[in-house]
């Protein structure tokens, strides 16, 4: 009887057995598979490496629109800042007309030091939204309106914006006022300039 019952149990141990060291194996392979796929290497997302690039086309720029007012009234302004050069310009009435443009000369060294410092201050902070949530026509009628971008060739790679609106944050989520900070210390006297448009 004894006998009997040890004939039945071994193969259903080795069943197990076996089933086990399946299992594991399917295991190791889908783990040195996907180790294999990424080489212990981080990913680099492509906004991140055109946000740190330092080649001639590179640039980031910042947009603030003022209250959504009469034609008349309306005021906006842009910095902008590539490898070779510093540019801010107010403007005037929705169809930009140019008010005044401060350009300045740049280089390479210190548009590195700008860029990394905008990566710090999680320049690319952001949610994704939906291509309607994304249209900022009419956002945030009676506040600013503040869109990031990093360009590369004349292509925009990234498009981020925020709002002072509280009802409309935008796909944003850095700190607003650090990268205006970022960006206006980059024109010496951009204060100045843009008390001139009341904003």
């Amino acid at each position: 009887m004894y006998r009997g019952n040890s004939t039945r149990v071994f193969p259903i141990i080795l069943v197990i057995i076996v089933i086990a060291l399946v299992v594991t194996a399917i295991v190791s392979a889908i783990q040195a598979m996907m180790g294999s796929n990424t080489n212990n290497q981080p990913v680099v997302d492509a906004s991140e490496s055109a946000l740190l690039s330092t080649a001639d086309t590179a640039k980031v720029r910042m947009t603030v629109r003022g209250a959504l007012v009469a034609d008349e009234n309306f005021r906006s302004y842009q910095i902008s800042v590539s490898p070779d050069n510093r540019t801010l310009t107010t403007y005037m009435g929705y169809l930009d007309q140019v008010l005044e443009t401060k350009q300045l000369s740049n280089n390479v060294k210190a548009y590195d030091e700008f860029v990394h410092a905008l990566h710090k201050a999680n320049f690319l902070k952001s949610v994704a939204l939906s291509e309607e949530k994304n249209d900022i026509r009419g956002i945030c009628a009676t506040g600013r309106v503040y869109e990031f971008d990093i360009i590369s060739g004349g292509d925009i790679v990234k498009h981020l914006w925020t709002s002072t609106c509280k009802g409309s944050p935008g796909s944003s989520r850095a700190s607003t006022q650090q990268l205006q900070n970022l960006f206006m210390a980059q024109i010496p006297d951009a204060r100045d300039t843009l008390k001139k448009i009341s904003l």
